[in-house]
């Protein structure tokens, strides 16, 4: 392996892992003596990038603007377009334009060769039933779930019911035949699913929860683990 390519997966294995990485880490990944670690590490900083940490605590790779942008191997690019076109398919409208618009972007700045790759990819993505229709803007759920800030859901559930719920926006989830947002409900107390399309409108509260939201989310995901695993061993347990 060059010096070169050595620096770039550096870069990449960086990017990749949870910060901060240790020197362990890094030479568990890539194959090397910690010595040369240390010595890439104090090269790539020498070149401009700009890396937080030292021997002992573990590195964190700082995006630079100013650093020239990494290119994508081939598997990548078809990884990239998979995604978004997935994401185009399967997501709310916000996020359905955000997935093509950024897809455009990439390819009007990738190498000609890789564009034209992108332009004509072997994989693409379809859903046979169709996208729930969703009212309300999702995108301002989705900021006051990265605000972490209470809302105030307007929901029909199952049977035609409406209600109104004070929740902690946690997360979302798309999935085959509807996208649903995981939450904190306050009229339960306890962890609930919504789906968005019988969200008929939502009022944002300012009532902070924060920092709570990202170990909710942890909770409330491994409760439906354990469900989905408890349900899976019911099915499969002899009579």
């Amino acid at each position: 392996m060059s010096r070169t390519h050595r620096l770039f997966q550096m870069m990449q294995t960086l990017r990749r892992l949870s910060p901060p990485v240790t020197a362990t880490r890094l030479s568990e990944e890539m194959g090397m003596s910690l010595r040369t670690i240390y010595r890439d590490i104090d090269a790539l900083r020498g070149i401009g990038a700009v890396i937080d940490g030292e021997a002992g605590f573990g590195y964190t790779l700082i995006e630079d603007a100013a650093l020239p942008p990494l290119g994508f191997e081939d598997d990548e690019l078809e990884a990239l377009v998979l995604g978004l076109r997935d994401v185009s398919v399967i997501a709310d409208p916000a996020l359905a334009r955000a997935a093509e618009s950024a897809l455009a972007k990439i390819r009007a700045r990738v190498p000609p060769r890789q564009a034209h790759r992108l332009q004509h990819a072997v994989l693409d993505a379809h859903r046979f039933a169709p996208r729930p229709e969703i009212s309300v803007d999702v995108s301002k759920l989705r900021a006051a779930t990265w605000d972490e800030v209470s809302v105030i859901l307007t929901y029909t559930d199952a049977k035609g019911s409406a209600t109104e719920r004070r929740v902690d926006p946690l997360g979302f989830v798309y999935l085959d035949r509807s996208n649903v947002l995981m939450a904190w409900c306050h009229l339960r107390h306890d962890f609930r699913t919504f789906r968005l399309d019988r969200i008929s409108s939502f009022e944002r509260t300012e009532q902070s929860f924060r920092p709570k939201r990202v170990a909710m989310l942890r909770e409330h995901l491994d409760r439906i683990r354990c469900d989905i695993d408890a349900s899976a061993e019911d099915r499969t347990r002899p009579d």
